[in-house]
């Protein structure tokens, strides 16, 4: 695999896993939403991940002329397909005194956990942390191979 193809699998895992994280965030902040434009309260928001196939560039790299690399094979990354609404029912809470009680008192919460999106979150940071450590180390490579070739 090529240097480029290499730089554009770690980036479209490193955008996946910003979208991950964002969707955690918002899922946290939403935790005690009870009423939405679309009524009732927040549903919980799932990224959904397919693997997508790197196109092979369409110019010819410098690099990889002088280095005379063949590529032939695919490269593979990923992408969001969709965000998706959980199906999960609200949570009813007791709470008589809130605004959007039903005639028993009862509040409908959305069904967050906010120890499962922190969990969430870190396995998205920890894997984009991961793809900017192949960048850097790709980045280091790449200097090395010109300060050879100089």
């Amino acid at each position: 695999m090529t240097l480029l193809r290499t730089f554009d699998v770690a980036g479209s895992g490193m955008s996946a896993q910003r979208t991950r994280m964002n969707v955690s965030a918002m899922n946290i902040a939403n935790k005690n939403t009870t009423r939405t434009e679309e009524g009732g309260p927040y549903r919980r928001r799932d990224v959904v991940l397919a693997a997508t196939q790197i196109p092979q560039p369409n110019f010819t790299n410098a690099l990889e002329t002088v280095m005379r690399e063949s590529d032939d094979g695919d490269a593979w990354g990923v992408e969001v397909t969709d965000v998706v609404v959980s199906n999960d029912d609200p949570v009813l809470v007791y709470d008589p005194g809130h605004p959007d009680a039903d005639a028993t008192g009862h509040v409908a919460t959305p069904n967050i956990s906010g120890v499962q999106e922190m969990v969430n979150m870190m396995g998205a940071a920890r894997a984009y942390e991961a793809g900017a450590t192949v960048l850097s180390t790709l980045k280091d490579m790449a200097e090395q191979a010109m300060r050879i070739g100089q």
